[in-house]
């Protein structure tokens, strides 16, 4: 079998990582070893705040829900309540949308499910 030189794919991989942390500061930049590590720990934070992206969208929504369906003398989980018994699908970003741009029909619709 002849002898196989794998200079080029690992020049290629060390280059690759350190295009990806370009940027970055001190070490982490131009080190392969802090590199390396810079590029897993961004890639977990990464993975980790896209589930929490929708945590806090989720939270946001609901807090303009209560402040929108307060205004007008209901309580957020009443609302929630009777959106459910009236099997309105409308979730909670749509809602909170029509609450805070088109407040009139939002309340058009609070004056359906009541």
């Amino acid at each position: 079998m002849p002898r196989v030189k794998r200079g080029t794919s690992h020049v290629k991989r060390r280059k690759n990582i350190l295009k990806a942390t370009k940027g970055y500061k001190w070490g982490r930049k131009n080190l392969i070893r802090q590199a390396k590590t810079a590029t897993n720990k961004a890639g977990a934070y990464a993975l980790r705040d896209r589930r929490a992206k929708k945590r806090d969208f989720r939270r946001l929504w609901q807090i303009r829900l209560n402040a929108a369906v307060r205004e007008r003398g209901v309580r957020y989980s009443e609302f929630i309540n009777m959106l459910k018994k009236k099997n309105v699908e409308l979730d909670r970003k749509v809602l909170s949308q029509l609450a805070m741009n088109k407040p009139e029909l939002f309340t058009k619709i609070l004056e359906k499910v009541k």
